[in-house]
């Protein structure tokens, strides 16, 4: 008898829908095919021994189960529960009747236990848009497929009770999501706020200017100083992630396993922060069956290198094309999967080996020419995908005692968002345009026009501070930005002196 039930596939962030054929005949052999990895070829001792121990038989005849298409690469154990239900429906222990209609997936325990697995929201979408009727989980993973409208999600905790669902005999939980009010109940909740921070008001503007724009941000200084503190709080003066943001950026998290379980939908902007002894793979994606890596589960939010020239040179080097092109793509003999890599870099180091170079009141003891060595670590390329460096001093004692609190981000994120309605207006044509950073020359020419004025003090500065020619670019994108802070439609002289400042590591003497 054949029976046929339905499953997914994860590739990339994305789904895929999997047939799974069982046919059960005469003889005695059993065969998987359908191009499976050693994990779905062991799901047939898994499956024997679960439907022994829930009081169900393995056919001991014939058994040819395919899994369509068969092309595409089978990975994991979360097939163990459609091939057991199909086996089940193809020896007559099982309705045969609503098999059609779900998609089912889940991990088998000896015990008839369904185990959690990873992608959930991403099967839930493409159910939905197959027509499929509903989907059947693990109870683990049916809040975060309920975030999907438009299709039945149904959570279970027993192999017996998916059985019992489909004969008729009682019902499966279904979950439901209203997801537009969970949206709007918690995407102004953060657990860091600018408010907590004391002094450092440059260092606050410099990193508003950088929300606003989307542009990526380096802040140098001696240890203690407070670069990781402002970092942590950047995804709170961000914009609120929209719906539709949150929701690739769930299946991201959901695809890598790194979902809690009282997460079903991402609400803020995430904030990834690796060590530097990251590798390659960690950083961008990869290893044998490709997963995201940290930049790609930094999407619509923030990544923060701590301690830039530690990381290895060529994990930082693998970034560049990626933080260009805003996606990954990671190639391997038989598959080749991309993913979103749309993030704001943020990197803080210290101004030398010692880390007090330029310090107001400690010494530096590196020798002579330690500093230039120490900043070399990191390539020309990449600091040219850095439009703002912010050099960050210690906190003096009175701003330390002082005991009023500091502007919130609330506030801050109220400026942030209208600098970032300006720019959406300005780019509501560009598809692969979204914010001033990313900008490129013929837009520079088009919306960044300088008067005389703004001309001649930005040669000035060019010639008197030895600013590298790839700083010309950056400057004009940074002070587009603050125009559009201050809602002014021309860039001012005001505008192009203060995005000047914000080039420190570009002059030539720095670090002589």
């Amino acid at each position: 008898m054949l029976a046929k039930t339905y499953g997914s596939a994860i590739y990339g962030i994305d789904a895929l829908i999997i047939t799974i054929e069982v046919n059960v005949g005469k003889g005695s052999k059993f065969f998987l095919v359908g191009l499976p990895d050693n994990a779905v070829k062991e799901s047939h001792e898994r499956i024997l021994a679960a439907l022994g121990n829930v009081g169900k038989k393995f056919p001991k005849r014939r058994v040819v189960i395919n899994m369509a298409p068969a092309d595409i690469k089978k990975e994991g154990s979360a097939y163990d529960l459609p091939i057991a239900l199909g086996l089940l429906a193809a020896s007559s222990q099982l309705s045969n009747e609503q098999l059609h209609e779900y998609v089912v997936m889940g991990e088998l325990s000896l015990d008839g236990t369904i185990k959690p697995i990873k992608g959930a929201l991403p099967i839930a979408l493409v159910a939905r848009n197959s027509s499929f009727k509903g989907v059947i989980v693990p109870m683990e993973n049916a809040p975060e497929a309920a975030i999907v409208n438009e299709v039945e999600v149904y959570g279970a905790h027993h192999l017996l009770e998916v059985c019992d669902f489909l004969d008729g005999r009682q019902p499966l939980q279904r979950f439901t999501a209203n997801r537009e009010t969970l949206f709007l109940e918690n995407i102004n909740r953060f657990d860091f706020d600018f408010s907590e921070v004391k002094g450092q008001e440059n260092i606050k503007r410099a990193l508003e200017i950088a929300a606003a724009g989307g542009h990526n941000v380096i802040m140098i200084g001696p240890p203690g100083s407070g670069k990781t503190m402002l970092a942590k709080r950047i995804p709170s003066i961000l914009p609120p992630m929209s719906l539709e943001e949150a929701i690739e950026t769930t299946k991201i998290h959901s695809v890598a396993g790194l979902l809690k379980k009282s997460t079903s939908l991402i609400l803020n902007r995430p904030f990834r922060s690796p060590h530097h002894t990251i590798s390659d793979a960690g950083l961008v994606g990869g290893g044998p069956y490709p997963q995201p890596g940290e930049i790609s589960l930094a999407h619509n939010g923030v990544l923060f290198l701590d301690e830039l020239p530690e990381f290895k040179r060529t994990v930082l080097e693998v970034m560049r094309q990626p933080m260009e092109d805003r996606v990954v793509t990671i190639s391997r003999a038989r598959i080749t999967v991309e993913y979103p890599a749309g993030f704001m870099l943020v990197a803080a180091m210290n101004p030398c080996p010692c880390g007090y170079y330029n310090h107001p009141t400690r010494a530096c003891v590196c020798s002579p020419g330690a500093v230039k060595r120490y900043l070399n670590r990191i390539s020309g390329p990449l600091f040219d995908r850095i439009d703002l460096h912010v050099e960050v001093v210690p906190v003096p004692f009175k701003d330390l005692s002082d005991v009023q609190p500091g502007e919130p981000s609330a506030v801050i994120r109220k400026r942030v968002v209208e600098a970032r309605k300006i720019q959406e207006k300005r780019f509501k044509n560009n598809t692969k345009v979204f914010s001033n950073a990313q900008m490129t020359r013929n837009d520079l020419n088009r919306f960044c026009k300088l008067d005389e004025t703004s001309r001649q003090l930005l040669k000035t500065a060019m010639e008197k501070l030895s600013l590298s020619a790839r700083a010309y670019d950056r400057i004009i994108k940074v002070a587009r930005t603050i125009a559009d802070l201050e809602k002014s439609g021309d860039i001012q002289p005001s505008h192009l002196a203060e995005a000047i400042q914000y080039r420190s590591l570009d002059r030539d003497s720095w670090g002589e």
